[in-house]
């Protein structure tokens, strides 16, 4: 059984409603304002400028009392008054318990609370935990709400941090079954060779090379009242992708236990709906396989079925996301969403066009392109819309079947190709395609280097405003 329970993700005691005991005040201050204060505080101000700081964004200054110990902190905004700047902070302090004594007044108590709860976040499953942290008696925030959010982004960092010998089909059913347990949701999971009864079997074809104990699995999970609309959330699932038979390198072979990362951000964003209570009938679909490889996987030049009926060719193994998500994406189809979202690992091709920081998204639907934008804007939670380019569909023709996984070369856009290839067995309406990095490949303030939630911030915002 996976030790990565969502109730365990993040400590709640980060983020404090009250608290009895003394606290150390942060004021929070632009350059403009820091030589404000500086001005009318010598004490302070020949620390600053022993230390260089002249509240520069990310700066802080550690000003002790007549005793020596530490009376407040001076925390650089530079020119910006970005919420996300206080994500940095926490991991900067020693630990205590802290409250905001200043603050731009276009900041809000929420925002602050939540950007300290995600800069909190630590990856210590297999070292020696150590040491108490920093944290914030969060005065006018509503530290629920808070708390919810970030214990969701945590799990999907979690899983994704987790290696795939600690995370594979097993453990995250396990999860799924928690969050179930939870929140009062169902659940029903089809294993192995099952997956052909229920048809799904581009999902088998895909996960059959595995060791028996790691079977593929299409995991679905249901919750809400059957008389609201119906949100799909669907993750590829991925444990780990050796490329099949078309082997990657082990350079690109390396960080591969973090395929999983659509499903742990699926999971993740279905728990924020559901600790909301948001009133749809949500249903979260994650096909979880591993990409192995053995006498049994499938080949380059292989024809596959699929649940919705189109013949696939098959030719890239390493292009297996694409063919789960196919049977996931039609079992979607066929529970007639209002709304869609797919959050997949999925292209190389991504991070060429946008980076690591920035997912790109993909829906032909303007009305939910405006949603989704709103809502990441409001949620601090970046990403980028490319295009669902119709000139490239002819890339993914077959000679030998209805489609194919992997498009021609001249169409050279992968990431759009791919999503393209999802269309065709995305429901109709309002659908949307996210290609998430989930992962930072190096540590920036309030950033650690490793797994990383994107995009699933926003997107509940955008929910949440959308079926309110």
């Amino acid at each position: 059984m996976s030790d990565v329970a969502p109730s365990e993700a993040i400590p709640s005691e980060l983020i404090l409603e009250t608290w009895d005991g003394a606290t150390t005040p942060i004021h929070a201050l632009t350059e403009v304002e820091t030589a404000q204060v500086l001005a009318t505080d010598a004490f302070a101000a020949g620390l600053a400028r022993t230390a260089e700081f002249k509240g520069k964004a990310g700066q802080v200054l550690l000003v002790p009392g007549a005793d020596g110990a530490l009376d407040r902190v001076l925390y650089g905004l530079g020119d910006a008054t970005a919420p996300g700047l206080f994500r940095s902070l926490p991991a900067r302090l020693p630990a205590g318990v802290y409250r905001i004594a200043a603050k731009p007044a276009e900041v809000t108590a929420d925002q602050i609370a939540l950007a300290w709860a995600l800069g909190s976040y630590r990856f210590d499953r297999y070292k020696t935990k150590g040491g108490e942290r920093a944290q914030l008696v969060a005065e006018g925030a509503d530290v629920a709400e808070v708390r919810q959010v970030a214990a969701a982004c945590a799990l999907a960092r979690d899983m994704v941090n987790t290696p795939a010998n600690d995370m594979g089909p097993v453990e995250i059913e396990t999860i799924a079954r928690d969050i179930a347990t939870t929140f009062g949701a169902e659940i029903g999971v089809v294993i192995g060779d099952d997956l052909l009864s229920a048809n799904y079997p581009a999902i088998h074809a895909v996960g059959r090379a595995a060791d028996p104990a790691r079977a593929p699995r299409m995991i679905e999970l249901s919750w809400g009242d059957t008389a609201n609309p119906v949100v799909c959330i669907v993750g590829k699932g991925v444990v780990f992708d050796t490329g099949g038979l078309d082997i990657k390198p082990s350079a690109g072979m390396r960080q591969m236990k973090k395929d999983m990362g659509g499903a742990a951000h699926a999971l993740a964003l279905g728990r924020m709906i559901m600790a909301a209570r948001l009133p749809v009938r949500l249903v979260v679909l994650t096909p979880v396989v591993e990409n192995a490889i053995s006498g049994d996987a499938m080949r380059p030049g292989d024809v596959l079925a699929s649940r919705k009926g189109l013949s696939i060719e098959v030719g890239n193994t390493d292009a297996e996301g694409r063919l789960i998500l196919a049977d996931a994406l039609t079992r979607a189809c066929e529970l007639e969403p209002a709304l869609t979202l797919d959050l997949a690992t999925l292209t190389g091709a991504a991070r060429v066009a946008l980076g690591p920081q920035l997912p790109p998204y993909f829906t032909d639907d303007e009305d939910l392109a405006r949603a989704i934008e709103a809502g990441a804007r409001d949620a601090g939670d970046p990403l980028w819309r490319l295009p669902l380019w119709k000139p490239y569909v002819d890339a993914l023709d077959s000679d030998v079947a209805e489609i194919k996984n992997d498009p021609d070369g001249w169409a050279q856009a992968g990431s759009v190709t791919a999503a393209l290839f999802l269309q065709r067995f995305a429901p109709k309406g309002a659908w949307a395609h996210l290609d998430i990095f989930a992962w930072n490949p190096r540590a920036r303030p309030g950033f650690p280097a490793g797994g990383e939630a994107q995009a699933i911030r926003g997107l509940y915002r955008m929910i949440r405003e959308r079926f309110a």
